[in-house]
């Protein structure tokens, strides 16, 4: 039976599919026998109190941590050790809590720069504009308008990101890595550091994101609000262990998960 969000959309079969996963840095345990699956065209949400384990979890996905125990299946193949590279050029795409753009290039080409994992030609085919390179070159430029289009950012298209508030960096963020077209889209606290309206804007690209482009999303959210809104199901982390995991209104129900926020004061 799959989980079907208020929007009445079916999630499909397992992507992903994390089994008994353990890290520890130096003799200290970062997450400890961690299971939770990943399914097709979900929006799924990873929580916890700081110190939980959230981004240990994102950077085990998207290969820039190795667990010491456990095993990553992704698309029914159990994954070998994978570096982010590779990680991208297998559909997964990832944004950071610390922008990581590149503030003095325009918005375009940010965004442009989302597309290497999809250019056979590399970029120095590209910068000499041959045969093949220019046509790959329109095509990879069209799918990047297709995304300026969708993330309504037409006119800061030439913008240097730098220049850029906030909210806005954090979209161009997103631009970038749907610009490879990932089958898996990470997202590091999407909503960190932004007002209100700047919040509303990011659930509203995120839920399209989904839908209409039909990609599957795992995302790291302080805001129980937003979470609760947009999540299809919650995995829940605390000291590096996951105490809780279902849809939304289930997870928020449950005693173990509202002892970790409320005593949340200790991970301070």
């Amino acid at each position: 039976m799959s989980e079907v969000r208020n929007t009445g959309r079916k999630t499909g079969e397992v992507l992903l599919d994390l089994q008994r996963i353990s890290l520890s840095f130096g003799g200290v345990k970062a997450l400890t026998d961690i299971s939770f699956d990943v399914r097709e065209h979900e929006i799924r949400a990873i929580i916890g109190p700081n110190g939980a384990g959230k981004s240990s979890m994102l950077n085990v996905i998207n290969g820039v941590y190795h667990p010491q125990h456990g095993q990553i299946v992704f698309r029914g193949k159990v994954r070998q050790r994978m570096h982010p590279t590779e990680a991208a050029r297998n559909g997964v795409a990832r944004t950071f809590q610390n922008i990581a753009l590149f503030k003095g290039m325009t918005v375009l080409d940010n965004i442009m720069t989302g597309r290497n994992t999809r250019m056979r030609s590399g970029l120095i085919a590209n910068a000499i504009w041959w045969g093949p390179a220019r046509r790959e070159e329109t095509m990879h430029r069209a799918k990047v308008e297709e995304i300026i289009d969708f993330l309504e950012i037409q006119h800061i298209r030439k913008t240097p990101v730098g220049r850029l508030p906030y909210g806005l960096q954090k979209r161009v963020e997103l631009a970038r890595a749907l610009a490879a077209e990932p089958e898996l889209l990470l997202l590091d606290e999407p909503m960190a550091g932004m007002n209100l309206e700047e919040k509303r804007d990011m659930c509203r690209f995120i839920l399209d994101v989904n839908e209409q482009f039909g990609t599957t999303i795992v995302l790291i959210e302080h805001d129980m609000g937003v979470v609760m809104d947009i999540s299809d199901r919650v995995v829940v982390l605390d000291y590096g262990k996951k105490i809780g995991d279902g849809a939304p209104a289930q997870v928020k129900a449950d005693p173990e998960v509202i002892r970790a926020y409320l005593g949340a004061a200790h991970h301070h």
